[in-house]
C-alpha cells in the first residue's frame, strides 16, 4: 500500500552542524495492517511518522502510496489521519462536536456528519458521553474521541504518534487490545510509533525496530522474538543473556561452539556469529546432581532473587564470571528454600540458543 524509498531526513545546513535523522529508510507497508515503528527516543520513528503525515519533507527518497509520490503533497491533501500523543482535542467542545469536527470542515452533509459521529462514538464504546465536554473525561475517554475523531473522515492510514504514553499501565494494556480491535474492525491501516516493546509485541502484524536513523529488521512480533537479526534487536525486543559464541569445529552433521567457556553442539547451518543470546525463560533450576545433556548448564552462586507474582527472576554469578538471568515460574518446587547466596545451577536446551550478530 505504502513504499519508503530510500528516505532520509538531515536538519541544518550540510556541515558538521548538520543532524541526519533518518538515512536511507525503504520498506513497505500493507494494505489493512498494523505496522509498528519501534525503538529508543532519537531513532527516527516519530521523524519519519511526520514525514508520512506530511507535516515535514524529507531530504531524499519517496514516500509512494498506491504508485503516487505523495512527498510533494500538503497534509489535508493526504488520505492520512494523525492521533497525537496529547490527544490534541478542543475542550470547549463537547465528545460529538470534536468528531464532527473534521467532517464538517470537509463540507459533508449534516445527516452524513450525524451518522458517522453516531457510528464512531458506538466503535469506541463512547455514545453514553456524546454530550459531554472532553476536559471532563478521563485520559483512556479523551484517547478515545481523539481515535473516534481521527477515524470519523476514514482514512486511508491511520497514525499514532505514542498515544498510551500518558495512560496507567492497567489501562494502557486495555487500550492495547482496544486498538487492535479497532484495526481489525475499521480496515484501516495503522501505523504505531512507540518505544514500548510490550505495546509493539501485542497489537503489531509487523515491526520496524529502528536505531540511529536506521532499520534494524522488519517481522512480525515471534520472529524478532526467536529469530532477531542482531544484538541490538535481541536486547530491545524482550530480555536475554548474551554470552561470547567462538566456533571450534564444524563437520557435515554438527558444529561445535564454545559459549562461554560451554563447548555446545549445535545443528549444521547454524550461521557463524559472535554472540549467543538465550532468552531468560528458557533457563531452569537444576539439582546439583542433574542430567546436562542435551543442555548447557551455569553452576554459580545466587547474587538477586526478584519476585513478580507469577514469576521469579534469579540473578546467577556463574563460576567463569558469567552473569546469567533466569524466569523461573513460581509454582517451580526448586524455588522454595532458594535465598541469596545460595549455590544454583541454571540450565537451558541447546534448541534455546540463538546466535546473534553485533
Amino acid at each position: 500500500m505504502i513504499e519508503l524509498a530510500t528516505v532520509s531526513k538531515i536538519y541544518g545546513a550540510a556541515g558538521p552542524h548538520a543532524v541526519t535523522a533518518l538515512s536511507g529508510v525503504s520498506f513497505t507497508i500493507n494494505e489493512n495492517e498494523f505496522f509498528t515503528l519501534l525503538g529508543p527516543s532519537g531513532c527516527g520513528k516519530t521523524t519519519l511518522l511526520r514525514l508520512i503525515a506530511g507535516f515535514e519533507a524529507p531530504s531524499g527518497g519517496a514516500i509512494v502510496l498506491d504508485g503516487t509520490d505523495i512527498a510533494p503533497q500538503p497534509p489535508h491533501k493526504r488520505p492520512i489521519n494523525t492521533v497525537f500523543q496529547n490527544y490534541a482535542l478542543f475542550p470547549h467542545m463537547s465528545v460529538a462536536q470534536n468528531v464532527a469536527f473534521g467532517l464538517e470542515n470537509l463540507g459533508r452533509p449534516r445527516a452524513e456528519v450525524a451518522a458517522t459521529v453516531e457510528r464512531m462514538l458506538a466503535l469506541v464504546k463512547l455514545g453514553h458521553l456524546a454530550g459531554r465536554r472532553t476536559s471532563a473525561l478521563s485520559g483512556g475517554q479523551q484517547q478515545r474521541v481523539a481515535l473516534a475523531r481521527a477515524l470519523a473522515p476514514a482514512p486511508r492510514i491511520l497514525l499514532l504518534d505514542e498515544p498510551l504514553s500518558a495512560l496507567d499501565l492497567k489501562l494502557r494494556k486495555e487500550m492495547q487490545i482496544e486498538l487492535k480491535r479497532l484495526q481489525h474492525e475499521t480496515g484501516i491501516t495503522f501505523i504505531f510509533v512507540t518505544h514500548d516493546q510490550e505495546e509493539a509485541l501485542t497489537m503489531s502484524d509487523r515491526i520496524a525496530v529502528m536505531s540511529g536513523g536506521h532499520v534494524h529488521q522488519i517481522a512480525s512480533p515471534r520472529d524478532l522474538y526467536e529469530l532477531p537479526a542482531d544484538r541490538f534487536v535481541a536486547d530491545f525486543i524482550g530480555e536475554g543473556n548474551f554470552f561470547k559464541a567462538e566456533r571450534r569445529r564444524e563437520t557435515a552433521a554438527e558444529i561445535e561452539v564454545d559459549i562461554s567457556g560451554h563447548r555446545v553442539v549445535l545443528p549444521p547451518g547454524t550461521a557463524a556469529a559472535p554472540w549467543a543470546l538465550i532468552r531468560p525463560e528458557q533457563f531452569q533450576l537444576d539439582s546439583e546432581d542433574g542430567d546436562p545433556s542435551g543442555r548447557i548448564r551455569f553452576d554459580g552462586v545466587v547474587e538477586n532473587i526478584v519476585y513478580l507474582g507469577t514469576d521469579t527472576y534469579l540473578h546467577l554469578k556463574a563460576q567463569d564470571g558469567s552473569p546469567v538471568v533466569a524466569r523461573v515460574q513460581n509454582n517451580s518446587p526448586s524455588l522454595r528454600n532458594l535465598e541469596v547466596g545460595h549455590k544454583a545451577a541454571l540450565s537451558a536446551p541447546l534448541d534455546a540458543i540463538r546466535l546473534v550478530q553485533e
